[in-house]
């Protein structure tokens, strides 16, 4: 089993273990079943990952993992990230190793993928306020003269700091755009998600 493969399962049990928070956060301003959704793709993700035969490959863990979503995640979510994971295989290679360019890389393809998915960009109160500046923190001239597990951690901080940014600002995307000006003061659920993705996959990685 490679890293990937045991810091998707972390990302799994972070999900798993946050169900009814999120849900309780999609209550107040979508439909309430952000959490519940999430938990049922990462279960079968889990699932999924136990039956790969070649666990050890990255590119065929994300494009698993992507495929898995897509079929098990409802709601805006699971396109989203079921196309995030897909792309990111499409930019992976059979031997990726973990290193800043190779979370650059893929970062960048995810990213790349939710945008054309969800027709969103930053500032719409969505997961993007959150994987944006997650990725910018492997980026030059950001991440020069830093090390890997450095990067993680400004992103890790910057996760929250974005998460904290959507309450600042009225949603454009989705059943929360609806309120307009009224779910100024919440999180949004998926950029509260994409933050605890990625909690989770720094506290494995920074074990």
């Amino acid at each position: 089993m490679s890293k990937l493969t045991e810091t998707i399962e972390a990302v799994a049990q972070m999900i798993l273990h946050e169900k009814d928070y999120l849900s309780d956060l999609d209550a107040k301003i979508g439909d309430g079943d952000h959490g519940i959704n999430m938990a049922r793709g990462f279960g079968a993700v889990l699932d999924a990952l136990d039956e790969l035969d070649h666990p050890e490959n990255p590119k065929l863990v994300l494009h698993t993992v992507g495929e898995t979503i897509l079929e098990n995640v409802g709601g805006a979510a699971g396109p989203l990230y079921g196309t995030a994971f897909l792309r990111a295989s499409d930019a992976c290679s059979e031997d990726e190793k973990l290193t800043i360019a190779s979370v650059d890389r893929l970062l960048s393809a995810a990213i790349a993928g939710i945008k054309k998915r969800g027709h969103a960009e930053r500032g719409d109160k969505t997961m993007l306020d959150v994987l944006i500046p997650i990725h910018e923190c492997f980026t030059a001239p950001y991440a020069e003269g830093s090390t890997l597990y450095e990067c993680l951690a400004d992103a890790n901080q910057a996760a929250n700091e974005g998460v904290e940014y959507t309450k600042t600002i009225a949603a454009r995307k989705g059943r929360a755009s609806y309120l307009g000006e009224r779910s100024i003061g919440y999180e949004d659920p998926g950029a509260v998600s994409s933050m605890l993705m990625f909690r989770a996959a720094y506290q494995f990685l920074n074990r």
